[in-house]
């Protein structure tokens, strides 16, 4: 069984790193989307099925937050998983986070931790 990521991220190198560590350690097939930031992930999100989102928090046109509270907004998409990628760890976004059904994995990140957040539902 095939499982849709879709990677939003403004740096093309950590898309770069997440894609790889995917699929490195995925047991699962991966189909997986880029976008450099929250508009461009909305486009994708309108055109294909995705079963996990994986967001970066600051990103210009539209930030992760931003894009996070529209798709809770949506109905189609929101019931998706999220795991929020960022640098900051304010106990506050995480907390936010958390009540919005998401998940948070800080900035640098060993691949393992990523496969660890990936692996409760879909590894």
């Amino acid at each position: 069984m095939t499982i849709n990521i879709l990677v939003v991220d403004d740096s093309v190198i950590m898309r770069m790193i997440i894609r790889k560590t995917i699929e490195s350690f995925c047991i699962r097939r991966a189909k997986i989307y880029e976008a450099s930031n929250g508009r461009e992930g909305l486009e994708i999100l309108a055109e294909r099925p995705v079963d996990l989102l994986l967001l970066d928090v600051n990103m210009p046109v539209m930030d992760g937050i931003e894009m996070l509270i529209t798709i809770r907004r949506m109905a189609k998409t929101r019931e998706l998983r999220v795991v929020m990628i960022s640098t900051e760890n304010h106990h506050d976004l995480v907390g936010q986070l958390s009540q919005e059904n998401t998940e948070f994995l800080q900035k640098p990140f060993a691949p393992e931790s990523l496969i660890k957040k990936l692996s409760k539902n879909f590894l």
